[in-house]
């Protein structure tokens, strides 16, 4: 509804603000009631930080190096909130990619009131789409626990999983602007992907396994996505179709997001590759050449941190 009404309003430009605050619609999924709501405006809470950052760090175009600071104590800052209040889907991913995605546009795209309410008023409409049809929303554990969650003792393990998140964005951005790619969003964001399925509560060595699968079915995904995209692209569609494809293609990106990685990236990259074209238009094979070489540093960095990086607890005996 959101980018509908703004390709009314004649602001295709725009549905990148809202598309990152929509996102707050896929967790708490398996809850019903408060803790569903509660869950979702935290998400909700922390996707718009991302924005917010973004907007105001878009503010400095070319600054890479601040990008990647920024980034990193973001990543880090995450990863524990996230873990404190238990969020699914798990991790920072979706909040670092607001903020990488948002710091990295024009930055007279839109005035930083109007991109911020765009994606405040995209995550309330979420929420309340989130309680329609479910029996007793409202029902549950009182309001305040999900503020209590946060200043709770935190579980073993989540301070050294904030320590990877802020190692593996750090790297991997150092990387991709020392490379010479076009910004370095999509390098921190894909390093976050492999950490997302280390449990910082119960580590385990048998967790090595579903980091080498997360980081193929990310690497197999965006390819398969970068491809649709150049489809779409040769096209030659104009703005409001762009941004009618790119708005169908969320369901299918949420539907899949827990079910298989793999398949929900494929949605997800021609999803924001043309959300981020119509916002700011570049060369079409260039860009996708370089989302493709951050893609694959991003990985690799994510998973060289994670089988290296280990806490007491989650070394072998």
């Amino acid at each position: 509804m959101p980018g509908v009404l703004l390709i009314i309003a004649g602001l295709p430009e725009l549905i990148v603000y809202a598309e990152f605050g929509a996102f707050a619609g896929m967790y708490g999924r398996g809850e019903t009631g408060r803790p569903r709501i509660v869950h979702q405006l935290q998400a909700g809470g922390l996707l718009t930080a991302g924005e917010a950052l973004g907007i105001a760090l878009a503010r400095f175009e070319g600054s890479h190096w601040l990008l990647v600071a920024v980034g990193v104590a973001f990543a880090a800052i995450g990863s524990v909130l996230a873990d404190a209040v238990r969020l699914r889907p798990p991790g920072p991913f979706f909040f670092l990619f607001a903020f990488g995605a948002t710091a990295t546009l024009p930055a007279g795209l839109a005035p930083a009131g109007q991109a911020l309410g765009i994606c405040v008023a995209t995550v309330l409409f979420a929420v309340a789409v989130g309680t329609v049809g479910r029996p007793h929303p409202l029902r549950g554990r009182p309001w305040w626990d999900g503020i209590a969650l946060v200043f709770r003792r935190p579980a073993p393990g989540v301070g050294i999983h904030a320590l990877r998140y802020a190692l593996a964005v750090g790297l991997a951005g150092c990387a991709g602007v020392l490379v010479g790619v076009d910004h370095a969003n999509w390098a921190m964001a894909a390093a976050a992907v492999p950490l997302a399925v280390i449990d910082a509560g119960r580590p385990s060595d048998a967790e090595t396994g579903l980091v080498l699968t997360r980081a193929a079915h990310r690497t197999v995904g965006t390819f398969v996505g970068l491809l649709v995209t150049a489809g779409l692209l040769a096209l030659g569609l104009g703005p409001a179709a762009l941004a009618l494809i790119a708005i169908a293609l969320l369901f299918p990106t949420e539907l899949y997001m827990a079910r298989h990685y793999a398949v929900a990236i494929g949605f997800f990259t021609p999803l924001i590759m043309l959300l981020t074209e119509l916002a700011d238009p570049t060369d079409p094979m260039r860009m996708l050449l370089y989302r493709g070489v951050d893609t694959l540093i991003g990985v690799v960095v994510g998973v060289a941190v994670a089988l290296l990086v280990r806490s007491p607890a989650e070394r072998p005996r």
